[in-house]
């Protein structure tokens, strides 16, 4: 494997428990009673724009203008105030003996402060990739293959590692290994096992352990 490609929310920051809070408080506002847990598994992992086309049909209406910005204010503020790296994420990237990117399903400015606030910014210059940059956000392959011919590898060459079931199926249509990573506050035993049904190769719960995977899918790559 000649390239790690990290998803971000969730795997190099652990913001999806605060983004999910948020999403579920104002969509109560809306008359849409749905739970941060519930809100995991409809809209994990999906686009800005796919969540809003999500939220169109369960709302039975466009949500009201100034909605999208609203929420964006609130888990702006919040991210600055709360946000942290992932433990240990920071040494396995300071150690990680392959090139790596971030390729993430939020918008360039949220991953931009999240890289920001928690010290990451600097490892990922000029490596930083959205589903903005793509027609199709994932389960669509769409942003990984991106990522893949802008950091000049084959997709065979790239492993992914994922937090969300979506991630997971994107990575796998785009023709790479994948590693399921449940370490975040949103995680659980059930969501481990999202993660396996939707075919990430190994899980993990703790990032320490992430280089020693990547070995054992290396090896397993190799002919």
């Amino acid at each position: 494997m000649r390239l790690t490609i990290f998803d971000c929310d969730g795997v190099l920051v652990d913001s999806e428990l605060i983004a999910l809070e948020i999403l579920s408080a104002e969509l109560r506002e809306l008359g849409l009673s749905i739970s941060p847990a519930e809100c995991r598994e409809s809209f994990l992992g999906k686009s800005p724009a796919d969540v809003s086309v999500e939220l169109e049909e369960r709302l039975g209406y466009a949500p009201p203008d100034g909605f999208g910005l609203r929420v964006k204010k609130e888990l702006f503020a919040r991210l600055a105030r709360e946000l942290k790296p992932i433990r240990g994420v920071r040494e396995v990237l300071e150690n990680l003996p392959y090139s790596f990117c971030v390729a993430s399903s939020s918008l360039p400015d949220r991953v931009a402060l999240s890289l920001e606030v928690t010290g990451l910014a600097p490892l990922f210059q000029g490596r930083i990739f959205s589903a903005s940059e793509v027609k199709h956000g994932k389960p669509a392959p769409d942003l990984f293959l991106h990522v893949a011919s802008r950091m000049g590898v084959a997709p065979q060459e790239a492993i992914v590692v994922e937090d969300s079931p979506l991630g997971v199926i994107a990575a796998r249509r785009a023709g790479m290994g994948v590693i399921g990573f449940a370490g975040g506050s949103h995680a659980d035993d059930s969501f481990a096992r999202l993660l396996k049904a939707a075919g990430a190769e190994e899980i993990l719960t703790e990032m320490k352990d992430l280089p020693a995977a990547i070995e054992r899918a290396r090896s397993s790559a190799d002919p």
